[in-house]
């Protein structure tokens, strides 16, 4: 499934949720030849993985739910070809015998007199047949197909109101479409015209790919009698690519797929909230003040999308989900890595065997005001966290920045744990004592009475702490170190000296 479809499905659901109205899913699968195995499933496994739960329509290939069904095209035969069956006795459809020479023949003779393609006006070699030898034909067994008597003039515009686009003038449709092919099904033209009406949709939302489409779809809707529902036409998700911008593509794009998200182990919450991002100009600013409500409290606008394609960006969607993640307790990081760690890597699995350790660790820096952000996926997590179960054997020379020689360093930590480091001191007192030792060797116990005068010091108190953070984890930067010495204990502390 593309990224696009989900941010389609989104939207789709937040609006019929806000609007006490009903998110259906219906399967258009009367081209059979782009039917592949499992597809069904796929995609409303996909809506599923993400809570996109359909109101009523398809639950799996075979089942469904709701009264409006069936909620697959291809079980739906019959009704389409009631619908054209009225509009050949109407006059406004007909039967069409034309090989697929014949219509290559018509393009050709269109390309040279420099007119448009198409099966339309003077080039309707079927359009005027008479019934009784088109009825000769398909008792004698020649292969047909049913194409609308379209009664569109490309002289005359159409005004549509597009509810994300606005105003949209377009030509009239003329062309005379197939609506029921060789097969007996029909094309998806006729078969969503027809379905929407009997389905009761009354909002479409779409890619904008089926903008052209609306003369057409608007006439099918005229000509069969029902009122048409409205459309909001989505720009396509976007990437930027050598200065200028192309549409995200499977093909091309790794984060296009939305198996992808699942691969990487960005949480499903993460990708959500960055789709809704990108959907609505008001998004960032309504999560920036209200950071604790819920996706499903924000109210969505379709006015707000923008008419040109969202522009996708992994850096952004990263930086979302480090705030996404920054909120987890520890024990709802601690199941979704585990979760997706059980399928991608066996080695964090390891890690996690101990459940209360875990916990311990991932409960470093969260849950208060300012929580740690620096996880963005469960595929970083093992990095992130590894210093906390080992220190890394390889490593021989560890990058300790201002203070590196090692007389020094082994003095601050010798004099630290025998004088100074008590686990029983709360976090207030560990700092003032951290400052106490910064003071007894030489250094500055404030980062400023270091800079007003360097001459004076060897250094500050954040260089002694650098000195006992590298010691204990084997990196400069980390999370709150008097947390990570309070999970590490004692012992294991002595251990790493």
């Amino acid at each position: 499934m593309h990224i696009g479809g989900l941010y389609q499905a989104l939207i789709a659901k937040k609006m019929a949720n806000q609007t006490d109205g009903v998110f259906f899913v219906r399967i258009e699968d009367t081209d059979q030849k782009r039917e592949i195995e499992n597809g069904v499933n796929d995609i409303i496994n996909a809506l599923k993985n993400y809570g996109i739960e359909p109101d009523e329509g398809m639950t799996d290939n075979e089942n469904a739910v709701g009264e409006y069904g069936p909620y697959k095209q291809s079980l739906r035969k019959e009704i389409y070809q009631a619908y054209a069956k009225s509009l050949l006795e109407k006059g406004l459809a007909y039967p069409c015998f034309c090989t697929s020479e014949a219509l290559d023949e018509i393009r050709s003779n269109q390309e040279k007199a420099k007119e448009r393609t198409g099966y339309y006006g003077k080039w309707t070699k079927c359009r005027n047949m008479p019934l009784d030898m088109a009825a000769e034909k398909i008792q004698n067994g020649e292969s047909y197909i049913i194409r609308l008597k379209s009664p569109g003039n490309p002289d005359k515009k159409i005004k549509h109101k597009d509810v994300i686009k606005g105003g949209v003038d377009m030509p009239e449709n003329d062309q005379d479409i197939v609506i029921i092919k060789s097969d007996g099904l029909p094309t998806y033209h006729f078969a969503h015209a027809i379905d929407d009406h009997l389905m009761g949709t009354n909002l479409v939302i779409r890619g904008d790919e089926w903008l052209p489409s609306v003369p057409l779809h608007l006439q099918l809707f005229y000509v069969l009698g029902f009122k048409a529902p409205k459309y909001a036409h989505i720009a396509p998700l976007m990437k930027t690519e050598e200065g200028g911008k192309r549409k995200l593509s499977k093909r091309k794009d790794p984060e296009a797929a939305v198996s992808y998200y699942k691969e990487e182990g960005i949480p499903k919450q993460s990708v959500k909230e960055y789709l809704m991002n990108i959907a609505n100009s008001n998004f960032e600013m309504w999560r920036k003040q209200n950071p604790d409500k819920t996706l499903e409290e924000f109210v969505f606008d379709l006015k707000k999308m923008g008419v040109s394609g969202a522009l996708f960006d992994m850096t952004k969607m990263l930086d979302v989900s480090k705030n996404v993640i920054s909120k987890y307790s520890a024990e709802e990081v601690y199941e979704e890595a585990l979760a997706w760690a059980k399928e991608q890597d066996e080695e964090l699995t390891k890690l996690l065997e101990n459940k209360e350790y875990s916990l311990k660790v991932l409960g470093i820096e969260r849950g208060n005001a300012k929580p740690r952000k620096d996880i963005s996926k469960w595929s970083e997590l093992k990095n992130a966290i590894l210093y906390m179960y080992e220190l890394d054997k390889n490593k021989t020379n560890f990058e300790y920045q201002k203070v590196t020689e090692r007389d020094e360093i082994e003095k601050i930590v010798k004099v630290y744990f025998e004088k100074y480091y008590n686990q029983e001191d709360d976090k207030q007192l560990w700092f003032d004592k951290m400052k106490d030792l910064a003071e007894e060797l030489g250094y500055a116990r404030e980062v400023k009475e270091y800079k007003a005068n360097p001459e004076n010091y060897k250094g500050h108190v954040g260089d002694i702490s650098t000195v006992i953070r590298v010691t204990l984890t084997g990196r400069c930067q980390t999370p709150d170190l008097y947390e990570i010495m309070q999970v590490l204990g004692i012992e294991e502390i002595k251990n790493r000296i």
